[in-house]
């Protein structure tokens, strides 16, 4: 009988060679050696069952470890994904932003747009507004995780660099698109409002789309910013000009109506 079943053949013949009380001191006394070797499997064991979820994300791995008990623990593992899947998004985001970066130093202007908007389309499910604007922040539909401090400033500085650089690059086609020019430089500007290429570039659009007033105003802006500047101070002059001639115009059509 035995022969087949060698293991249970050694259980029984322990069994039988050990007194019970000899068993019952064996299991909670074992000597110093064994049962540090015990601990040292429960804790590589313990370590392995962490290692085997490293997609829940940090706070959820006691869960993942098998401490949800109560079915508290599937709430952790939703909060663990949602968090997983916000960090992804900005890591995409800042990703498809070094693409672009890379496209525009090659000259490749319209790569380096497209990049540039899938970076922004990340962004999007990970909505971050300066607090002084009064906003909220929106995570992933309403996702029970909240950014720290430090994906905040990322996805606002990647925002920020995404909306300057595809400024750069619409400047650079042939056929400007001022009135795009104009809706990211504001959109820079709402973050950060002393940025000096926005003002500028802002003042450039609004010239262009002849509004001379406010492109005056954005261009002196970006004149305190930079003194010195000779394509600020070009432009500036340009636009006093057209301001000139167009009140001049203004006048002489005012006499005329007047004779």
């Amino acid at each position: 009988v035995y022969a087949s079943h060698p293991a249970s053949f050694m259980h029984s013949t322990l069994l039988r060679s050990s007194p019970t009380k000899h068993i019952y001191v064996s299991e909670h006394y074992a000597p110093l050696q064994l049962r540090s070797l015990r601990d040292m499997e429960a804790k590589q064991h313990h370590i392995k069952s962490l290692k085997s979820y490293p997609e829940t994300g940090g706070r959820s791995l006691a869960a993942a470890a098998g401490e949800d008990g109560g079915g508290g623990g599937g709430g952790g593992y939703r909060v663990g994904s949602a968090e997983m899947e916000m960090e992804l998004k900005i890591q995409k985001a800042i990703d498809f932003k070094v693409e672009g970066n890379r496209c525009y130093k090659e000259k490749k202007f319209r790569e380096a747009i497209g990049k540039y908007h899938r970076a922004l389309l990340q962004l999007k499910g990970v909505h971050v507004v300066d607090g002084t604007t009064g906003s909220e922040v929106n995570l992933l539909n309403q996702a029970a995780a909240k950014l720290t401090e430090e994906q905040r400033r990322a996805v606002e500085s990647t925002e920020i660099e995404c909306y300057d650089s595809l400024t750069a690059c619409l400047l650079q086609s042939e056929l400007v698109n001022y009135e795009r020019v104009k809706e990211y430089c504001l959109k820079v500007l709402s973050h950060q409002r002393d940025h000096f290429k926005a003002m500028y570039r802002a003042g450039i659009a609004f010239y262009h789309l002849g509004d001379y007033e406010c492109a005056l105003r954005y261009l002196r802006d970006a004149k305190n910013r930079e003194p010195t500047d000779t394509n600020v101070l070009r432009y500036i002059q340009l636009t006093e000009m057209k301001m000139s001639k167009s009140g001049q115009r203004e006048r002489e059509s005012g006499k005329e109506t007047q004779g």
